[in-house]
């Protein structure tokens, strides 16, 4: 499918996804077909004790489609990659899990989002979880620069998702971990590729 894409339509998917994201800054409330906010991390499984940590304006912010967190431990530490960090909830979370003496960097491509993610760290109060601008598909890490990669809801809007993934595993450390949370198609896909460009972030 991949192949099938011009720059221009590339170019339009990347546009709608701002597009929606920059709303999702503001409030995820009525964005989505499922749970959000502090309702979400509830529904997902999240650690009780975690989410009732959580500063209110933080906890609403959550956006979610699954819960990574459930796919394996992040121990004191670490070194931890969320690709798609959005509002910055998981990274926040990660950032308490690694402790002082670990570190968590979330990327994301919407400046809007990466301002979000900052103040709700802030609110937190973790100063351990840092944000930059970058996409999944070219990664500005050198090669095995973390123990962890995590995701949440975000590789179904990549483009390009075999060079994400090469980029994930490029990152990763020997014996590092992958822990992903996301939707998949269980229908047919749009035979005409101006109708998947049109509902790439629907």
């Amino acid at each position: 499918m991949e192949n099938e894409l011009t720059p221009q339509d590339k170019q339009r998917i990347e546009e709608t996804i701002r597009g929606k994201y920059i709303k999702v800054a503001v409030s995820p409330e009525g964005l989505f077909r499922y749970p959000t906010g502090r309702a979400g991390l509830e529904a997902l499984g999240y650690d009780p004790v975690m989410v009732r940590a959580l500063p209110d304006a933080v906890a609403d912010a959550y956006c979610g489609v699954g819960n990574p967190f459930t796919l394996g431990p992040i121990r004191e530490g670490e070194a931890v990659l969320d690709i798609g960090s959005g509002t910055g909830v998981d990274s926040i979370i990660a950032g308490k899990l690694t402790g002082p003496s670990g570190a968590v960097t979330g990327i994301d491509l919407v400046p809007e989002m990466l301002a979000k993610a900052r103040e709700n760290a802030r609110l937190a109060g973790v100063d351990n979880v840092t944000f930059q601008e970058s996409s999944a598909e070219q990664l500005p890490f050198p090669d095995n620069s973390f123990d962890m990669v995590i995701s949440n809801g975000v590789f179904n809007l990549v483009v390009d998702k075999v060079k994400a993934l090469a980029e994930v595993y490029r990152v990763l450390k020997p014996g590092g971990r992958f822990l992903l949370a996301d939707q998949v198609l269980s229908g047919e896909l749009p035979k005409e590729t101006k109708s998947r460009v049109e509902n790439w972030a629907r």
